[in-house]
This record gives structure tokens, sequence and C-alpha cells, in this order.
């Protein structure tokens, strides 16, 4: 038995060391190897792996741009490192990808709530700059980013305005330039968060729940839009605005209605009428920002 084991291993010996030497007669793999600098003992173990790892290597060498990746995983190579006598293979990020890693890296930063993934695209620089109505929200904005890091952050908006005017994605704007800050910040579709909030009692309420109140920057978009109820106005909205403005923490709106039909609408419920909690839910969002106006033509269309 110890002769058969014998020669079956000098036939593995002989088909790896012919395996190698066959790779080895392209130079470029050749020279490929020598920068690992280890021993032929040890390269020849990983002759196939070795090989995958090298195309690899040739398509980035000369691949022009990241949207022409040729690589098994899109914008990774697979890359072998010596681990003492050992190689490991494993799939790291390119140039081009490490850079486009760090160009993103800010949308860590940023918590959606049923809005749409692309609002993380938003940006000054693609915002329209023919409508003068969007010059004093700008304004505005520059002097946020300016003070926010101030003892007594700046306010929030209350932007409100006609439909399809660009309301959500101007805050988005502002919100992802904060999130290249390090800022955390949420942006939540009002209505259905409300939803999602109360289908969420038996699991994860709380936590939901405490997140909206306390991340560093928050906007409640299309408020005044949800049905609404003692429970959603008095149980959710009152708390989270209350804890915010306690806590300095600015907050921002987008709305169809002014301040005053918002008032109106929170003061209509299931229940009856109740101007008294309504008109206390205003103070508060008073307290938290300023009013600005954006009337536009629909965007959207």
């Amino acid at each position: 038995m110890k002769n058969i084991n014998n020669v079956v291993e000098k036939v593995d010996r002989t088909a790896l060391v012919h395996d190698y030497q066959d790779a080895c007669s392209n130079k470029e793999f050749k020279s490929y190897l020598d920068d690992l600098n280890m021993e032929e003992e040890i390269l020849m173990k990983y002759t196939s792996n070795l090989e995958d790892s090298f195309i690899e290597w040739q398509n980035c060498s000369k691949c022009r741009s990241l949207s022409t990746c040729k690589n098994k995983v899109f914008g990774y190579k697979y890359t072998p490192e010596k681990d003492n006598n050992l190689i490991t293979f494993s799939y790291i990020a390119c140039s081009k990808k490490q850079k486009e890693l760090k160009t993103n890296s800010y949308k860590e930063n940023i918590e959606l709530f049923d809005m749409p993934k692309d609002i993380k695209e938003a940006s000054f620089k693609n915002m329209y700059k023919d409508d003068k109505m969007r010059i004093p929200i700008i304004k505005y904005f520059k002097e946020f980013i300016d003070h926010y890091n101030e003892e007594e952050k700046p306010k929030g908006i209350y932007l409100t305005g006609s439909f399809g005017s660009g309301k959500t994605y101007l805050i988005a704007s502002l919100f992802n330039e904060m999130a290249k800050k390090n800022v955390k910040c949420a942006l939540i579709y009002y209505p259905e968060f409300l939803r999602n909030l109360k289908a969420s009692f038996q699991t994860d309420y709380t936590e939901k729940f405490n997140y909206i109140k306390k991340v560093p920057l928050l906007l409640l978009d299309d408020i005044g839009a949800e049905n609404c109820s003692n429970w959603s106005r008095d149980e959710i909205l009152g708390p989270i605005l209350q804890y915010r403005m306690e806590s300095h923490l600015p907050t921002f709106f987008t709305s169809n209605l002014t301040l005053e039909e918002l008032e109106h609408s929170l003061s209509q419920t299931t229940l009856g009428v109740d101007k008294v909690k309504a008109r206390r839910i205003i103070e508060r969002i008073r307290q938290l920002t300023e009013t600005m106006e954006l009337v536009s033509k629909n965007r959207r269309n």
C-alpha cells in the first residue's frame, strides 16, 4: 500500500509541475508570479487560481472605466495574497471601484422610508436653476450648512407649495450634503410611515419610533396627506416633535398645505374635532422651522 501511495503522490506532483511550467511559458504570467516573491514549490499548488487572478489583473490594467469591467465580480479583482507558506485568494475592489465606494460612502448616513432610492442622488448642481423661487431656499440651505455645527443648530424648514414643484428634491439635496459631512439623516414619506409603524406593533415598533425621534436630521415628507387620527396626531407626531424641539434636532417638512390648512386637517379625526391639540402640533412645527413656499410648474410631467 505504501508503494502505491508513493506512486500516486509522484504522479500528482508530476502533473502539478507540468501545469505550472506550461503556464509559466507565458512571460507576463511568470513576471506576475515573480512579484509574489514565493517559492515555486508553493506557487505550483495554486496554478489554476493564479491563472484566474492573472487574467483579472490584466483586465484591470487595460480598463479605462468601471462601466467596462470584464471581471467575474464587477469592480473587483481576484487577488492572491501571501500567507506564510500558503496563498489565499479574495476579491478586492479595484482602484476605480474604491473611488466609487468612497464617493458614495455618504449614502450609509441616509435612511429612507418609502422614498425613491434615487433621492440619494439629489444634489444642488442638478436642481433647476431657472426658477427664482428656489433662490431664498438655497440661500437658507447654505446658511444651514455653515452654522450646523454651532451649539444652537439652525431651524429646519416647513416647505409648502404646489404639487410636483420639487420640494422633496430640494431638501434631499441638503440632506445628501450633510450626509457627506457624516451627519445621519432620515427622509420618510410620512403617510406610508404611519401605516408601516401601525403594522409593526408586534415587531420593531419601538425601534422605528425612537429612531425617527432621535435621528440628527429628519424630513417628514408630504405631511397632511395622511388620514389623521387621534393616534397618529397625539401618540406619534406630537411626541416626535416635542422630543426634537427639546433636543434641538433640525426637522424639515414638505406639504401641499399651508400651516393654516395643516392645522385644520389635524383637527379633524374620526372621533371629532379637536382644535386645541391641532394648534399644539402647529406651534411645535413653528418652533422647529422657518416657513417657506415653493410655487412652481409641475416638474414631474
